[in-house]
């Protein structure tokens, strides 16, 4: 799975696969935990990410949303600043 970015001890990943592989989402890892993000969402749909790196993928979602769903629908990766 391509990185797309890196933050606060989180890292965001995408996986690309044909259709069967929507809602277009991403993965976000911190330690042993990992989050599911729906991508038009930004809700966490699965996994047992904590409140707090919740909060931090949500509000860096929102800022990249756009470009992230064009990375789903291309399946050209990019790397994308970190929230800061």
């Amino acid at each position: 799975m391509p990185e797309i970015s890196r933050f606060y001890g989180i890292i965001i990943k995408m996986f690309f696969k044909p259709k069967e592989h929507e809602p277009s989402h991403i993965h976000a890892l911190y330690g042993e935990y990992i989050g599911i993000f729906d991508l038009k969402t930004c809700k966490m749909t699965d996994g047992d990410l904590p409140q707090k790196a919740q909060k931090l993928v949500k509000e860096w979602l929102e800022i990249y949303k756009t470009q992230l769903q064009q990375m789903w629908e291309s399946q050209k990766i990019e790397k994308l600043p970190p929230l800061e």
